[in-house]
């Protein structure tokens, strides 16, 4: 979820919060709505301000009544519900005058900061009181600006609007942790005309309908009451999957048909079923260090930059910081051949810029030319004639440079600066600066205040060769003029372009000593702001194991920590940025050997809105000082590092930077590191399925013919195990166990103790006395094992029978009996022979229950795997995820 944000005279960026509304005079820019509703928004003017009543609360402290949230008063500090303590749950429901569409919230906010201000919260909606959704999780910021937050207002598919009667806000955390929790006052904005919600409450409705009506035919199905299905499903004529996925259960679970069910797996994976579940699991990453072919290659540095020419597969690296002094070299690196070529050793002999590090290059795919701007001068040599913002060019194809301006000062470009951003749109032709740190010629800096200056955003027009500043620092003087935008500037931040949203996604940076953890977006276009609201992080599914985590410590927090190190990449197919975090704190860079010196890896997914850490790792500076440098796994932390991504490759390359020793503070580095994220591709998840499908067949068949299992294990099973996995393989060897296993129904399947077992079933099975097939049952290995385990229990059961038998029919069989036997029959003989018939019938129905069980415990294991293959494809496609049994609690 985004924030609404506007661009006001000094107060967008860094922590202050995103505003509803801005101070007199200033100019806003006005966010545009996006697509997913969640970002930009449209002013407030354009929905309705919703009526409601406070309906219930969790409680509440002396004069600080629920029903101060209806009035704005920010001057006073009375008006304001504030919870009796801060022990969850506490929470105040909101009912609404008639079922409305709600699509945003207002919090107002007392006229200072306040500790009582709820820094995270969590906001439920619905019809009923008792069965609520989510439609937003996030948190205000301390100060005095009110926020306007988006809800969700679709059907978790999305395809229908959502109505809601009940709001339900949750504080979770104040920002004095020992506080109650206080909110000053709630406005909700949507639409409640009855002309304008009742399709979208009978189109709501209809949905609860037809997924109340798959839950019964899912319920139908898995216990075999197949007639009730049939006849649900002919009423009501709603189907509960796709064909498709209904023919894999008749072939599968019904049939057992595992040939065919394999068939019916390998149709959907071909047809790219799996693709959304696949690009849900977690990415697989490896570092790999390259050694190359060529016998010279780049020296140790820090401080330096790289760019990628994805077409020719080139990796262009330029000066940078030895230890010592700057460097004023260009390499490039061929990707295919694996070699570095040297193609100037000093540019500054041909028109090139001077040595330096700490600047900044893009690489332009139209013209493939290279642009630089930007350097870091020690303040011993910055004079006015030194200290002058250059720009150059070099042209790729000529291998010429040319120096577009000496100084971009000079012609409504940015100072000289240093730890600034890059980034360039090739196809409106404009490169944008953002950022960094002005430097200021000595004797200035020696008479003005001490305060730093900041750059702000510039754009360059390569066509016309000409700068915009587009946004001004918020402590610059002109801010505070109404027709001046600005916004707050940083330094050590990262910033990419998204050429399909045509954004600039700004995170992190540093400001003084102040880290500055919010995430904006840009729109190059609209010319908008927006902030995205970093606490919508939801555990699971970005690519990811997502952190979820209420510490407030930097390392348990699910998004990388601001500092020195982040790098950041961005694939715009994939809708994904990348950041790589090493050394983040100033005690790292002091001494490597710190606990808290790691590597991590971060992916934030744009249609998610969710970060997740792809993986994280400690560095062991005792192994790796033992370890040769090639035999690393990954790299060594550092910070004034360089990172680039082929989008086309999917890798990232990672050359050099400062290890923070602090016994060798002239250390550089000069590794080369290339690093593969990858995720499963189709033909693991076939070969997994493949695996479970034959898996069930081959235990179903060791129950009844071991040898042709034992073959079955060999030739089929074999083939869809990777041998090279020793996971894999240590299961796969278990198996062979099943052939020298007796077959024990009773012990082995009971059902759960919450398993239904299908009620018409369960009383044919008790009051069976067919055996038709009794032969073939008897001669069965699991029927007779079964027989002998339930012999007491049927011979305890046939007594009773015997004692309780009519005597009429007794007599008329003795009387039979006798006929043929004469008096020589005693009545001992005809109580054994009555005995004997009785505990043979009593054997027949329990061979048949055993039967029954049998079947029904095929079934189960069959619909399980069943129920764990659907899971794999897209819901809209399989039945529901829950079951009908959910609801009911005894």
């Amino acid at each position: 979820m985004e924030h609404i944000s506007a661009v006001n005279s000094g107060n967008v960026g860094g922590n202050n919060s995103t505003s509803a509304t801005t101070s007199a005079g200033n100019k806003t820019i006005n966010s545009k709505d996006s697509e997913s509703g969640v970002g930009a928004v449209t002013p407030l003017a354009e929905v309705e301000k919703l009526t409601y009543e406070i309906h219930r609360y969790s409680s509440f402290s002396t004069n600080y009544f629920p029903e101060n949230i209806l009035v704005d008063c920010p001057s006073d500090q009375s008006s304001r519900w504030s919870a009796h303590t801060n022990n969850p749950p506490q929470f105040l429901t909101l009912k609404l005058k008639r079922p409305a569409i709600v699509k945003k919230i207002k919090f107002g906010k007392f006229e200072k900061s306040h500790v009582c201000n709820i820094k995270k919260f969590r906001i439920f909606g619905g019809l009923d009181e008792e069965r609520m959704v989510l439609l937003l999780e996030g948190g205000l910021r301390n100060d005095n600006v009110p926020e306007v937050f988006n809800l969700r207002c679709k059907t978790e598919d999305g395809s229908e609007q959502l109505p809601i009667l009940f709001v339900k806000i949750v504080p979770l955390l104040s920002w004095g942790p020992t506080f109650n929790f206080s909110i000053w006052y709630i406005e909700l904005h949507g639409q409640d005309d009855p002309m304008y919600t009742s399709v979208s409450l009978r189109n709501y409705n209809m949905l609860r309908e037809v997924e109340i009506v798959k839950l019964c035919l899912k319920h139908f199905r898995q216990q075999g009451y197949d007639a009730a299905f049939k006849a649900l499903q002919e009423q009501t004529q709603v189907q509960l999957e796709n064909p498709l996925i209904s023919e894999l259960h008749k072939c599968l679970v019904v049939k057992g048909d595992f040939e065919n069910a394999e068939k019916l797996i390998t149709k959907c994976v071909g047809e790219g079923l799996m693709d959304l579940y696949l690009n849900r699991q977690d990415y697989k990453h490896t570092w790999r260090m390259q050694l190359t072919q060529s016998p010279t290659q780049p020296g140790n540095r820090g401080g330096h930059q790289l760019v990628v020419d994805t077409k020719k597969r080139l990796v262009y690296l330029y000066g940078g910081w030895d230890g010592y002094r700057d460097l004023s070299d260009l390499w490039v690196f061929d990707i295919k051949t694996n070699s570095w070529t040297l193609l100037f050793e000093q540019t500054e002999l041909f028109n090139g810029p001077t040595p330096r590090s700490c600047h900044k290059m893009v690489y332009d795919s139209v013209s493939e030319n290279i642009f630089m701007l930007g350097r870091y001068l020690d303040n011993s040599i910055r004079t006015t004639d030194y200290i002058k913002s250059d720009f150059f060019l070099y042209d790729t194809r000529a291998r010429t440079w040319l120096q577009i301006c000496d100084d971009t000062s000079q012609v409504g470009g940015p100072q000289l600066v240093y730890d600034h951003q890059m980034c360039i749109d090739s196809e409106k032709r404009n490169i944008y600066v953002f950022g960094g740190k002005i430097l200021t010629p000595r004797s200035v800096s020696n008479s003005t205040s001490n305060e730093p200056e900041y750059s702000g955003l510039f754009s360059y027009h390569i066509a016309t060769n000409t700068w915009t500043q587009i946004l001004v620092d918020c402590h610059h003087p002109s801010a505070a003029q109404a027709d001046v935008l600005s916004i707050k500037s940083r330094i050590t931040h990262c910033m990419v372009f998204h050429t399909k949203h045509r954004k600039l996604y700004i995170y992190g940076g540093q400001r003084g000593k102040e880290d500055i953890d919010d995430f904006i977006t840009y729109d190059v276009d609209t010319q908008s702001i927006s902030v995205l609201n970093k606490n919508n992080n939801n555990c699971g599914g970005a690519g990811g194991s997502s952190v979820c985590s209420h510490n407030n410590a930097s390392d348990t927090k699910n998004e990388p920590s601001p500092g020195y190190t982040l790098r950041a990449t961005i694939d715009c197919d994939r809708d994904e940025i990348y950041i790589f975090s090493s050394l983040s704190k100033l005690k790292d860079r002091r001494d490597i050997q710190h606990i808290d010196a790691s590597n991590s890896f971060w992916v934030y997914s744009l249609e998610h809105y969710m970060w997740s850490r792809i993986y994280t790792c400690r560095h062991n500076a005792e192994a790796s000082n033992a370890t040769a440098k090639n035999d690393l796994l990954e790299p060594c932390p550092r910070y004034a590092h360089q990172l680039v991504y082929d989008d086309v490759a999917k890798s990232h390359y990672l050359f050099g930077g400062n290890p923070g020793k602090s016994s060798r503070p002239q250390m550089r580095l000069d590794d080369f590191w290339i690093l593969e994220l990858e995720k499963p591709k189709r033909s693991e998840i076939l070969m997994h399925c493949r695996y479970l499908v034959r898996k069930l067949h081959y235990e179903e068949m060791a129950r009844t013919d071991p040898l042709s299992a034992m073959q079955y294990l060999r030739h089929h099973v074999a083939q869809v195990i990777d041998h090279s996995n020793p996971e894999q393989l240590h299961n796969f060897h278990k198996l062979a166990s099943l052939l020298f296993r007796s077959d024990d129904v009773s012990s082995t399947t009971g059902r759960s103790p919450l398993a239904t077992p299908p009620l018409g079933k369960s009383l044919k099975m008790d009051n069976s006395v067919q055996v038709d097939n009794l032969e073939t049952d008897t001669t069965n290995t699991t029927a007779e094992s079964d027989e002998k385990q339930l012999d007491e229990d049927s011979s305890n059961k046939s007594g009773l029978q015997s004692e309780g038998s009519n005597p009429s029919e007794d007599l008329s069989m003795e009387s039979c009996d006798s006929s043929a036997t004469a008096s020589s029959v005693s009545g001992a003989s005809d109580s054994a022979v009555s005995s004997a018939g009785s505990i043979t019938h009593s054997r027949r129905n329990n061979s048949k229950r055993t039967h029954d069980s049998r079947e029904q415990e095929l079934r189960r294991r069959r619909a399980f795997l069943f129920n764990k293959l659907v899971k794999l494809m897209p819901a809209n496609m399989v039945q529901p995820e829950r079951n009908l049994s959910d609801f009911v609690v005894m």
